[in-house]
């Protein structure tokens, strides 16, 4: 075994144990990945909230047992086969050992840190980014038509992934029609490729079509809600923060596109860098949706340097642009991960609130950082509903129904009596069993001052009252109350159709 396998089997294995390390155990699972978990037990070639992969990934966890382990061990795998990637480039590159340490230290002290913590679709659309990035510099490298093949089959699975890599060919593509490499386009192979690429995500394209494209309704949503509290200053910033331990080498990948003569035949990554970053800003994306544009560019520029820094004074610099990273990381240790409590949080806030860390996509500012917040308060959640499903009578015939996707995914994960929680949020509107006729209900409501279920819904019943709230101040969901209703005086399921076909026609 070479030194440079060891080296890389080093950082690989450093990623594994700071992706368990950083998260506190008083935390829960996050809020989204409840929900991907339970699209497991509903396979299907898309859904109403992200396309299919993330479905069959959670088919495995379920398979391993659906652990907190195998929970965190696929966006961990999916962030170190990013590094992978990212040293493979530069020895494609002709890079040296410094280069491939250079590289892989600004990929493993980097925002991946953190965005691997969490299983969602965002681990893999940055490596899906990063793979198709790299056949391409394969494909400009030896001319061999393969590559473009091996380009369709990983954008094809990006975007049954998340339909974010589309933003990719937005800005790959006018980059590639200015360059050299428009040539490409002249190929038989390429429209080949482009055909079987189209095969593979059709069955997605044919199930959005038979719902009625939810992806439109979707997009409208999070225009509407969350995008609109994007600012440019806040997007830049964060662009910055996102590698800040590697932004010199970025700096310097970007400069050596279009001045180093080794890499002068890559300059098409140069044009599609700034046409991808255009094309985010004018749509107000959120700012981690551009974070699977800059891997690659850390392997043009740790070829770079490791080139550019051998001569003379220059030398000196090697180990500075080593310590840089690792420099950096130790402050974004201390705040940037859910490894320390909440009580730590709010005593700190000024540090916290200085990165804009406590800003929410609500665009107001919290006591702490959002995604720390929907790890919070889900066990209890779970716990208290349990405790009431435990004592009514006529289980079978209770159905629990939440305002929101985390609610209903976190009582299904953590419920220990068997609970099928269902909400009218996101897929969970397609998840209601209605063969059982139901004559309990179990309402799980977000926090509201002038909430008047009881006077609402209690009627409906013979018996209603409040069973608990969540009691976590930190949790997002503090305050959620859980109400009960036994003893139905009318056809549930019935009403129940009606509000699933109300919801269903609002989405359309």
């Amino acid at each position: 075994m070479t030194k440079k396998t060891l080296i890389l089997i080093g950082f690989i294995l450093l990623k594994f144990i700071l992706q368990y390390v950083l998260i506190s155990p008083e935390y829960d699972l996050q809020r989204d990945e409840y929900l991907h978990l339970d699209q497991a037990y509903h396979t299907a070639w898309g859904f109403l909230s992200v396309p299919p992969v993330t479905s069959w990934f959670s088919c495995i966890i379920l398979l391993l047992g659906n652990s907190f382990f195998w929970i965190k061990f696929f966006p961990a795998l999916f962030g170190a086969l990013t590094l992978l990637l990212v040293w493979k480039t530069i020895e494609l590159l002709k890079g040296n050992l410094y280069a491939l340490i250079l590289g892989a230290l600004c990929i493993l002290f980097s925002c991946l840190l953190r965005l691997n913590m969490l299983y969602q679709p965002n681990s893999l659309d940055v490596l899906c980014w990063t793979a198709v990035y790299y056949v391409l510099i394969q494909y400009i490298t030896s001319e061999d038509t393969k590559w473009i093949y091996f380009g369709a089959i990983i954008f094809a699975f990006g975007f049954l992934n998340k339909y974010n890599i589309v933003f990719l060919l937005f800005g790959l593509f006018p980059a590639i029609i200015l360059s050299r490499q428009r040539k490409m386009l002249l190929k038989k192979q390429f429209y080949f490729a482009l055909i079987f690429g189209l095969m593979l995500i059709l069955p997605n394209l044919v199930w959005q079509f038979r719902n009625q494209f939810p992806i439109v309704h979707h997009m409208r949503e999070l225009a509407e809600t969350q995008l609109v509290n994007v600012n440019l200053a806040d997007f830049i910033k964060d662009q910055i923060l996102f590698f800040i331990g590697g932004l010199l080498v970025i700096l310097a990948g970007l400069y050596a596109l279009i001045f180093y003569k080794p890499l002068k035949k890559y300059q098409v990554f140069f044009a599609s860098f700034v046409f991808t970053l255009f094309i985010f800003i004018y749509f107000k994306a959120k700012a981690y949706y551009v974070i699977g544009l800059y891997p690659i560019y850390l392997a043009f520029g740790a070829v770079f340097l490791s080139e550019v820094l051998n001569d003379g004074w220059k030398r000196y610099l090697k180990p500075v642009f080593i310590v840089i990273p690792i420099l950096l990381f130790i402050p974004m240790y201390d705040i940037a991960f859910p490894n320390k409590s909440p009580e730590y949080i709010v005593a700190h806030s000024e540090k916290y609130q200085k990165l804009g860390m406590l800003r929410w996509e609500d665009g107001k500012d919290h006591q702490i950082p959002q995604d720390f917040a929907d790890m919070l308060g889900w066990k209890e959640l779970a716990r208290k509903t349990d405790s009431l499903y435990a004592l009514l009578p006529n289980q079978k015939e209770t159905i629990v129904i939440c305002d929101n996707y985390g609610q209903a995914g976190a009582i299904n994960y953590y419920s220990k009596k068997g609970i099928k929680a269902v909400s009218f949020n996101a897929d969970y509107v397609n998840w209601f069993n209605l063969k059982i006729q139901y004559k309990n209900l179990i309402r799980v409501k977000e926090f509201d001052e002038t909430n008047e279920e009881l006077k609402e819904t209690g009627p409906y019943f013979e018996k209603a009252f409040i069973g608990g709230q969540i009691t976590n101040q930190y949790a997002r969901e503090y305050g959620t109350t859980i109400f009960v209703f036994t003893n139905a005086k009318i056809d549930i399921n019935k009403r129940l159709e009606q509000e699933i076909k109300e919801e269903k026609n609002y989405k359309r």
